[in-house]
């Protein structure tokens, strides 16, 4: 490893020493041809699965590089981490794995069956502590623990050993496929495992041409490669979780700006689209980040070449069930499908019947009907939700309501009311 900008740098070498840790411990994922996304794109497609990993995501191969590098006393005294999920059972599955013991933090708003996988994978090797109501105050409370305790401080994405041991899921892919492929697609949150992608590929295959997808709510590389350095972008969109970072890894960011890929915003509605997609033609359970880099495929402007192998690494499975209601919501909304509507009806009989036969179309499915209140005798406010049969159906419903007697105000997405309902 060198110094670039006084901080460490990770090379094809540190990759490939990694990849010789791992080897016996974790077993290689599948890379499998995708049939939906050829058909659609005109593209080679390959999926590597990173979801079919023991936990689920692609975390364990650089906790794990970290942790087995660790020096006897280091090890003995054990390593601490906060997560709000994957990097928690990458930590928990590399800790049982070497003997090593794990103070993990977790926030509060970590679902219970996450906090049970974490413990079970981890086993006695583990201590879950649930503290803080997000993220960034559980990550707080590791790192004084660390200071305190002299543990070593494993993050998810901020340090060579783990960028090293990301990078080492792309080594893989390439020998599964047999050759470089032309397009390589890599989801982004932190940056380690587009860093360890760069770092190996730009000295064995630097003719790959690399797109990096973050989503559009948290674009922490975008604006850091703006900026010339990474910074804090504020609120982020914490729907894609794995990937909802506030702000680039300073190491990361170093490999990553030494020859910047493209980079590609995906809206999180088009991940939902994607993740349904996945779920309902291919069999694949895919959390919002595993999700971003097939979904990016679906923009206008990637100007692939026809034919090219295209590999998109789907990072992560770990998706709670009852997250899909909001996902299928998401994914209407974005495909023009779901609106919704404040409707005056006057308070009198055959106003409702009037709006089913005169406003909404024989394909047109009402969601939602709620009262927001009631402001005089003769007006009624609701709330309406519509499910179009088709996105193309939108300018006649509009039409129909402005021809007919009913005021009709329609919420459009990403209004400050839309957004409690998606």
């Amino acid at each position: 490893m060198t110094g670039v900008r006084g901080r460490a740098r990770v090379g094809a070498a540190d990759v490939d020493a990694a990849a010789e840790r791992l080897d016996g411990t974790i077993v290689p994922t599948p890379l499998q041809h995708n049939g939906r996304l050829s058909r659609r794109t005109g593209l080679q497609v390959w999926l590597k699965r990173e979801d079919l990993q023991p936990v689920r995501s692609y975390k364990l191969r650089g906790a794990y590089n970290l942790i087995s590098r660790l020096s006897e006393q280091d090890a003995a005294a054990g390593v601490v981490c906060a997560s709000a999920g994957n990097h928690a059972q990458g930590v928990a599955f590399a800790c049982a794995a070497l003997g090593v013991h794990a103070r993990i933090y977790l926030p509060r708003t970590t679902p219970r069956q996450k906090r049970a996988r974490v413990a079970s994978i981890g086993g006695d090797s583990v201590e879950v502590v649930i503290e803080g109501d997000y993220f960034d105050q559980s990550a707080s409370a590791s790192r004084a623990y660390a200071e305190r305790s002299g543990r070593v401080l494993v993050p998810p994405f901020d340090h060579p050993d783990v960028i090293a041991g990301q990078g080492t899921a792309i080594r893989e892919l390439v020998g599964q496929l047999g050759r470089a492929p032309d397009v390589l697609v890599v989801p982004v949150g932190g940056g380690g495992l587009l860093a360890g992608s760069l770092a190996w590929l730009r000295e064995r295959h630097p003719s790959v041409r690399v797109v990096a997808v973050e989503p559009a709510g948290a674009p922490s590389l975008g604006a850091a490669l703006t900026a010339g350095q990474p910074v804090d972008i504020g609120d982020v969109d914490p729907f894609v979780d794995g990937a909802a970072v506030g702000r680039i890894g300073d190491v990361p960011f170093d490999l990553i700006d030494a020859d910047p890929p493209r980079v590609e915003s995906v809206p999180e509605g088009l991940v939902c689209v994607e993740m349904l997609d996945l779920y309902q033609e291919d069999g694949i359970i895919a959390e919002p980040a595993g999700a971003l880099a097939s979904a990016a495929l679906s923009l206008d402007d990637l100007d692939i070449e026809p034919g090219s192998t295209v590999v998109c690494l789907l990072s992560g499975g770990n998706n709670d069930v009852s997250r899909y209601a909001e996902v299928v919501e998401r994914a209407l909304v974005h495909e023009g499908r779901k609106h919704y509507f404040l409707v005056d009806f006057p308070q009198e009989p055959g106003a409702l019947r009037h709006f089913l036969d005169e406003v909404l179309g024989p394909d047109d499915d009402i969601t939602l009907f709620e009262y927001v209140k009631r402001s005089n005798r003769e007006t009624g406010p609701a709330l309406v939700g519509i499910e179009l049969g088709a996105p193309d159906d939108l300018d006649a419903l509009l039409l129909r309501m402005e021809h007919g007697p009913l005021h009709i105000e329609r919420l459009p997405p990403g209004s400050p009311v839309s957004r409690f309902l998606v």
